[in-house]
């Protein structure tokens, strides 16, 4: 835990703090708070923005566990706890669900190994690799995930911090190679949208005071990730409006989707 609480820099708002704070967390510190308020102020939606993908993460675990059968969930770039996490969705429908969660923030982790403990009958387990070491994610989470069976690959709000797009899509396609047929991504990134111009200025400000730089891209380039798999219903769409239950719920500059691995 020392060795963890070491490498927590304080001095520099950090996207999961922020998130966090976005969310009515209290894991963040003033730093993260005044850059929190100083982004709201650019874009007055974004809060909205960071409950719309947590809603639509529960929708889409939901799913994946009470009608697509999946008892395997791999999430990663997972973020600090808050409500509803993925193994809190997937455990009340399958109590034997078993979760992996992935992260490279020294917090998150510290927060995780204490906070997101599973169901008895499942297993939760947490593993510190970035987004990028593929080969590290998929031998770690074999220990407790079967990758010979589905898995539900979580991919919310991390994507976006890989900056080029080759890199980007080439992870991506690692890791959902390495997953058995009957596996799914579900998948959220920050979007470039002609009709969002104030979430270009949060951007900016974001990649000039905090760390790390997040990349936006088209509904289109974000609809690439799932190139192969079997696309469910609605498709790429506002995460705010995948499978909603409200009538005609806002917009937000957070695109979503799932996909399906034949």
């Amino acid at each position: 835990m020392t060795d963890i609480a070491s490498r927590v820099d304080t001095h520099r708002p950090h996207t999961a703090r922020i998130w966090n704070y976005w969310l009515g967390g209290k894991d963040n510190y003033p730093v993260d708070r005044e850059a929190g308020d100083r982004i709201r102020a650019l874009h007055p939606g974004i809060g909205a923005y960071a409950r719309a993908d947590r809603l639509f993460l529960g929708r889409a675990v939901r799913h994946l566990a009470a009608e697509a059968g999946i008892r395997q969930f791999l999430d990663v770039g997972t973020g600090l706890p808050t409500a509803d996490n993925t193994h809190e969705v997937a455990q009340r429908v399958a109590p034997d669900a078993r979760v992996v969660y992935v992260d490279n923030d020294p917090l998150v982790l510290a927060h995780a190994r204490a906070l997101l403990t599973g169901a008895p009958e499942g297993r939760t387990d947490y593993v510190d690799a970035d987004l990028r070491d593929t080969d590290a994610i998929l031998a770690a989470a074999a220990k407790t995930l079967d990758l010979d069976r589905p898995v539900a690959l979580m991919l919310l709000g991390v994507v976006m911090f890989v900056e080029d797009d080759a890199e980007s899509y080439a992870v991506v396609r690692r890791l959902m190679d390495a997953l058995a047929p009957g596996s799914h991504l579900v998948l959220s990134h920050t979007v470039r949208h002609p009709a969002m111009p104030d979430v270009d200025a949060a951007v900016a400000f974001w990649n000039e005071h905090g760390t790390p730089k997040l990349t936006q891209r088209t509904p289109e380039a974000i609809t690439r990730y799932f190139e192969g798999l079997e696309l469910l219903a609605p498709g790429v769409v506002s995460c705010s409006r995948w499978r909603s239950e409200e009538q005609a719920p806002e917009e937000v500059a957070m695109y979503a989707g799932v996909g399906r691995k034949l």
